[in-house]
């Protein structure tokens, strides 16, 4: 089922939907990269918070993936644009090229899938394109390698649209993971060779997935440098029917997006769009510094530490004097609550001395990612 855009100012849904940052208003990483389709095989969250791409085989085509005040009227001034910069109209095999976000289990058990019981889902969102398209809306079981996809058009208008998946009752063997691991997967599929479009779209029920029934019958954004692609309001809820896109606080999308991804400091966020403070640190000895910082939200489990790749580009302050250095590692004290980070390369001072750490360099930027 489609529909024209609709105003959410009324009556919220709190609570139910289950996608994070489906307004894409949050972007921490950045608001637009360029040359993105390069790899030939890439995982990775480029710009908007929890928005995955996933590019497979070595095709020519090539985008700009942005975060673009272009929304649709009452719903959100934000959404994430595709660019096709270069066209790939020799698709191989085994290209792909989908968006997708990563839901844990414990957050869509909800959902009853796999078991005796097992609800309906309704996934909306809004979208247009540089024309008429059909792309590819899936749903994929990550706990038990079950799936099913929905066809959907677009024009260059802003439309809703509003699809209803049947419930997986299965044989009461696959439920999803009740845990914090990756568990159910909502992605667009915008390109895909015959590896995934050689077969008959699964979308009548739930199967065991077979790659060739995931993306038949789509289209592809790369068939020409003329093509883009909008996205926004993306909801995903229990039941047949799409309730009005639950609008939500910044405040609480951020922190929802900050368990899987942090800045803990970078250059530019200071007081006067310069230096940014890390935190306050001392000398365990007279060569290795250590600073503990406490993270503003608990994380989804352990992260990994990103501290910039340049030379010289963080500073520890202390006894009158100054220490540059290039980076971080990370020390044994590490949890989803907080982290130690260390130096032990470039320090030169005394044991007991504290002071504390600022960015130095544009270039400095120190993250945490617990990313499913």
């Amino acid at each position: 089922m489609t529909k024209a855009r609709t105003n959410a100012s009324a009556s919220p849904a709190v609570g139910r939907n289950m996608i994070i940052n489906g307004a894409m208003n949050v972007a921490q990483r950045a608001t637009s990269v360029t040359g993105l389709g390069a790899n030939a095989s890439s995982l990775n969250i480029p710009t908007i918070d929890r928005w995955k791409t996933l590019l497979l085989g070595d095709g020519a085509g090539r985008f700009t993936m942005s975060q673009t005040s272009d929304g649709p009227n009452g719903i959100s001034a934000n959404c994430l644009k595709i660019d096709c910069t270069t066209a790939d109209t020799s698709i191989a095999t085994g290209e792909r090229f989908d968006i997708f976000q990563l839901l844990e289990g414990q957050n869509v058990q909800r959902i009853g899938k796999g078991v005796a019981g097992a609800q309906q889902v309704t996934v909306s969102f809004y979208v247009k394109a540089s024309g008429a398209f059909t792309f590819g809306l899936e749903l994929f079981d990550n706990t038990n390698n079950r799936q099913i996809t929905k066809l959907f058009n677009t024009t260059t208008d802003w439309v809703r649209h509003e699809i209803v998946f049947p419930a997986d009752v299965d044989d009461g063997s696959s439920p999803l993971a009740d845990s914090n691991a990756s568990a159910l997967q909502v992605g667009f599929w915008l390109h895909a060779g015959s590896t995934y479009t050689s077969g008959t779209l699964n979308t009548a029920a739930w199967n065991n997935y077979v790659n060739a029934n995931r993306a038949a019958g789509i289209d592809s954004i790369y068939s020409s440098t003329d093509n883009n692609f909008f996205l926004t309001g993306v909801q995903l809820e229990v039941g047949p029917v799409a309730t009005e896109f639950e609008q939500e606080d910044i405040s609480t999308t951020l922190t929802k997006c900050q368990r899987y991804f942090q800045i803990l400091a970078k250059h530019g966020l200071g007081s006067s769009g310069g230096n940014a403070m890390v935190g306050m640190a001392a000398m365990y000895n007279d060569t290795y510094l250590t600073c503990p910082l406490r993270f503003p939200v608990q994380m989804r489990t352990h992260g990994t530490l990103t501290s910039g790749s340049a030379t010289g580009i963080f500073r520890f302050y202390r006894n009158n004097s100054n220490d540059v250095f290039d980076d971080f590692s990370t020390s044994s004290a590490r949890t989803n609550y907080g982290i130690e980070v260390s130096n032990s390369t470039d320090m030169s001072g005394t044991a007991g001395h504290g002071g504390f750490i600022e960015t130095k360099d544009a270039a400095a930027v120190l993250t945490i990612d617990a990313e499913l």
